[in-house]
């Protein structure tokens, strides 16, 4: 009886120091799992939102070069730009109470049916047209001569169901549709026009440089509002003119490298520096200049978003003055206030950085031209 009793103490003592530590293994493992899922929805899963926040404050000279441009330079032109980044559940929540961040919903920014991708795309494409127009509201200010080469049609979006969807890219550029040049987005219609849906067409194109061919077969496109009769066949892409713009003398020709920034909103102080780098004297005087601004070929300086942002950024980099474009009412009654939301940044951070409200290149240069040298 005692060795059963002795044998019967063991196994339950035995037990007693082997089910804690399977109870504690399986805990920890739970505690793991829940610690992975936590993190991963906190981190990693994307909501539906952009956060819009300060960016760069950045010196426009090493982007822009002129073989007969002049160097002196002694202050600085800055563009300035916004941070964008995708939303998750921790950055959602900072943003939710960060009075300098700005949430937005995916939809407001994104035009209907177009990707992430297909937006930056976008982006970098109105960066281009941008850099256009600035060079030509330049050349016009400085009086040199120039003319506009036209250099194919750049892919902005590509529509779902369609050939163009399975061959294209935003980004590539079209060269030709059949024997037909296509230099304009008029020439790819003109070529497709009296085509039906399921007959083919041989695209030429170019992506990253290196020239393609695909024959793909049109499809019927969406109908536009107020559009009669038979759809139009087409490939199914959003194409937009690529141009160029060429100065008659060669060494008078801008080239601008601005890397990954995209938008139109660098336009005016990309045309400050490319004016500044043409004539012989010096407009900046020292002093350290940021601004933004959309502009037209003929100097007209347009509204642009998240000015707010730009003010921090500008600050941050010590600008002494900042270009904001004039507060504009359209004829539909929408108001964008950049000149009035740029002040009350301003104020808000208690910056010394002077706001200056600016509506075309030449209010600029004017203000410039009034400044006593630093």
């Amino acid at each position: 009886m005692e060795n059963e009793e002795e044998s019967t103490i063991r196994t339950w003592s035995n037990d007693s120091y082997r089910h804690p530590k399977r109870s504690s293994t399986r805990r920890y493992l739970i505690s793991a799992i829940v610690g992975v899922v936590i993190v991963y929805l906190l981190f990693f899963v994307r909501l539906p939102f952009f956060i819009f926040m300060p960016g760069t404050a950045e010196e426009i000279k090493p982007m822009v070069t002129i073989p007969r441009g002049s160097d002196a330079e002694k202050g600085t032109l800055m563009l300035t730009t916004v941070r964008v980044a995708d939303a998750n559940m921790v950055n959602y929540l900072i943003g939710l109470v960060n009075p300098y961040e700005e949430i937005q919903p995916k939809t407001s920014v994104l035009r209907k049916g177009e990707s992430e991708q297909e937006y930056s795309q976008r982006q970098e494409y109105v960066m281009l047209t941008s850099q256009a127009s600035a060079i030509q509201a330049a050349y016009k200010q400085a009086k040199i001569p120039f003319h506009i080469n036209h250099e194919g049609v750049m892919v902005l979006q590509t529509l779902p169901g369609l050939s163009g969807e399975k061959v294209l890219k935003p980004g590539d550029v079209l060269l030709k549709a059949g024997d037909k040049e296509v230099k304009v987005a008029q020439d790819l219609l003109d070529s497709l026009k009296g085509k039906k849906a399921g007959e083919t067409i041989v695209i030429t194109y170019s992506r990253k440089k290196v020239e393609q061919q695909a024959t793909l077969t049109l499809g019927a496109l969406p109908k536009q509002e107020g559009e009669q009769g038979e759809p139009r066949a087409g490939i199914g892409v959003v194409p937009a003119d690529m141009q160029a713009v060429k100065a008659d003398q060669e060494d008078q020709q801008v080239s601008i490298k601005a890397g990954e920034i995209g938008g139109p909103s660098a336009g005016l102080m990309f045309s400050l520096e490319i004016y500044n780098q043409l004539v012989a004297d010096d407009i900046t005087k020292g002093y350290r200049i940021a601004g933004t601004g959309t502009i037209e070929s003929d100097g007209t300086v347009g509204p642009i978003g998240g000015i707010q942002h730009k003010i921090i950024a500008a600050d941050r980099e010590k600008a002494d003055y900042f270009f904001a474009p004039k507060d504009v009412i359209y004829k539909d009654g929408t108001k964008i206030e950049n000149y009035t939301a740029a002040v009350e940044r301003a104020n808000q951070i208690k910056t010394k950085m002077k706001i200056v409200e600016i509506g075309t290149m030449e209010d600029a240069l004017k203000f410039l031209a009034a400044l006593p040298p630093k």
